[in-house]
């Protein structure tokens, strides 16, 4: 146990230092925007920011009472940037905002940790120690991702996350001058035709960090189509296995999207709503892959993607047809 426990803490160790230079890398950032007020103060302030989750034994509008929450939640995180850093662009905020998350996750993978270590120690429970060190090499893995995520946001380049927004744009743009405007908040959309059919792609707003909102605006386009829409197909990153190529490129069916729930149940209701076929397309990467700058066997994936959607066009849909196009994940570095 004595063993288990100098490990545990060898690897503690390290998860602190990461923790603190991501705090120190933040900071940097918060000073160089011009921060009025204090730097550490305002960063600790959302380093353990929180959100409860609502009721789910009365599953009456859950969906909507979770949105509304995290709706706060974001526009929380915004005007209190806005407020600190009123001279700082808005997507250089909006990357900020990113790193914000990347050291807040790894100041709660910190204190969980030591939590449960002290925690073993205290009730002297070798079974619970003993868990925490056969666990800690992912924990380590998971936190040194977090920290490398930090880079990625700072200077504003691509992650594997935003392949999807990168075949969406390639997409919106391959048809010449597509009409491209906001639908919802950090969310746009491009009107362009291929194969004989009218394409409407949706993805969030760049080049700043942000997912915007898919499912808001995959309801207001059907809605104001009134259900005439042939299809809709999305497209995403998903987690690979182990021994799986980055890169690979695979179809399903269902709404690819990897938020809490509330924009993929809009796209659920609505594609049920007006009864509308939902593909999904979705490329493999590890997180590590999804949090930081795009690999090269990532980006190549997005012409695998328009293969893949040109097929589905030319199989499922005839000529004439209206199909909606998401492309789903974090626009950083990406424009429209």
């Amino acid at each position: 146990m004595m063993l288990w426990i100098r490990n545990i803490k060898m690897r503690l160790a390290r998860i602190e230092r990461l923790a603190k230079e991501a705090k120190k890398k933040v900071l940097d950032v918060l000073k160089k925007g011009g921060i009025k007020g204090d730097p550490e103060k305002f960063l600790n302030t959302y380093l353990q920011f929180f959100v409860i989750d609502p009721v789910r034994d009365e599953p009456t509008n859950l969906m909507r009472r979770l949105e509304h929450l995290l709706d706060i939640r974001q526009k929380r995180m915004k005007l209190g940037l806005k407020q600190v850093l009123p001279d700082l662009g808005e997507f250089t905020r909006n990357n900020l905002e990113i790193m914000i998350e990347a050291a807040r996750a790894l100041d709660l993978i910190y204190r969980i940790v030591r939590h449960y270590l002290m925690l073993g120690q205290k009730t002297n429970n070798w079974i619970l120690i003993m868990q925490l060190e056969l666990e800690m090499p992912q924990i380590v893995k998971l936190a040194e991702t977090y920290y490398k995520a930090l880079d990625a946001f700072k200077s504003g380049k691509p992650v594997g996350d935003g392949i999807g927004a990168l075949a969406a744009a390639t997409l919106m743009n391959s048809g010449g001058s597509a009409i491209k405007k906001e639908i919802v908040e950090d969310t746009i959309m491009g009107v362009t035709e291929r194969k004989g059919r009218k394409l409407y792609v949706i993805k969030a707003k760049g080049p700043g960090g942000t997912v915007g909102k898919p499912g808001e605006a995959v309801k207001k386009v059907v809605e104001e189509l009134k259900g005439k829409v042939s299809r809709i197909i999305m497209i995403d990153a998903a987690l690979k296995l182990e021994g799986e190529k980055t890169g690979e490129v695979i179809e399903g069916v269902g709404a690819a999207i990897g938020d809490p729930g509330p924009e993929k149940f809009k796209i659920e209701s609505i594609a049920m709503k007006y009864s509308i076929p939902l593909d999904s397309i979705i490329i493999k990467e590890s997180l590590e892959e999804a949090i930081t700058p795009m690999r090269k066997e990532i980006s190549n994936a997005a012409e695998k993607v328009i293969e893949k959607i040109d097929k589905a066009l030319e199989e499922r849909t005839k000529e004439g047809d209206i199909v909606v196009i998401v492309g789903v994940g974090n626009t950083v570095g990406i424009a429209q």
